[in-house]
């Protein structure tokens, strides 16, 4: 919804580009695009003809070009390392650093208060929070201030940059790299499934074994009971195996049925 916002509120400008045929009409456009409200994308713009013949115009207007790039997809940081651009107003500086507060937003251990700080030339730490509530209002930012850590979390982040030139084929390595890694936990989620699937089947198989072994046993089953004993599920000298008939006359069949854990050592009472 915020991207779509941002391109209505370019597209008056990218109409005006058609009339704007000389290097200072081209200039001025630039100037008001940037300093617009809600603008935040500029490639429409910054791909229209009589803009990009700013490239090999005079060298007064050549810098607006360069200017517009910074908007597009550049930083704050980009913009005072940059010699000979144009001064900015208020509300491009304002715009700028929403805009690279943005592009700052990428990386959460650059958002601690110290860094953003400096990386947008901002004076004051109530500066810095005017700037980033403006982010949040304007609908670029979601995200909290924690101030007793001086940091900003981030939430989430509109897609309102730009894109670099070049820059796709980086993109389609980042997300082949991702894809890679997604196919190899889930292969090895497939292969631990696979493993559980294997040991429950053992188990099944290894309680139907005891089962039988039990149900033998208590039937009287002397091979039954000497399985039994073979499993540890009791023992077969006299007095146990007395005692294991007093218990099956008792009832005892029906709560090994319910429970074969009675018979677990054939312990006397």
């Amino acid at each position: 919804m915020e991207q779509t916002k941002a391109q209505n509120a370019l597209e008056p400008f990218v109409l005006l580009s058609k009339s704007a045929t000389s290097p200072r009409a081209a200039a001025d456009l630039i100037t008001q695009a940037t300093s617009a409200p809600n603008t935040y994308v500029f490639a429409e713009l910054l791909q229209t003809p009589n803009i990009q013949s700013l490239r090999e115009g005079p060298a007064e207007y050549s810098p607006y070009l360069t200017l517009l790039e910074i908007f597009a997809w550049g930083t704050w940081a980009d913009y005072t390392s940059t010699p000979g651009l144009p001064q900015l107003s208020d509300q491009q500086s304002h715009k700028l650093r929403q805009l690279t507060l943005l592009q700052l937003s990428q990386d959460p251990n650059s958002l601690t208060y110290a860094n953003l700080l400096n990386a947008l030339s901002l004076p004051t730490v109530r500066a810095l929070e005017d700037l980033v509530i403006s982010a949040i209002y304007a609908g670029l930012l979601s995200v909290k201030l924690d101030t007793l850590a001086s940091r900003v979390d981030v939430s989430s982040v509109s897609p309102l940059r730009d894109l670099r030139p070049n820059s796709v084929p980086q993109m389609i390595k980042v997300l082949d790299d991702w894809d890679s890694r997604c196919v190899g936990v889930l292969g090895d989620l497939e292969v631990q499934m696979k493993e559980i699937r294997r040991r429950a089947a053992e188990r099944r198989k290894k309680d139907r074994q005891m089962e039988n072994i039990l149900e033998r046993a208590m039937n009287g089953d002397k091979g039954g009971k000497r399985a039994a004993a073979e499993e540890g599920l009791m023992h077969t000298d006299a007095s146990d195996e007395m005692e294991i008939d007093d218990v099956l006359g008792r009832g005892g069949v029906r709560n090994a049925k319910r429970g074969g854990a009675r018979f677990n050592g054939g312990g006397r009472r």
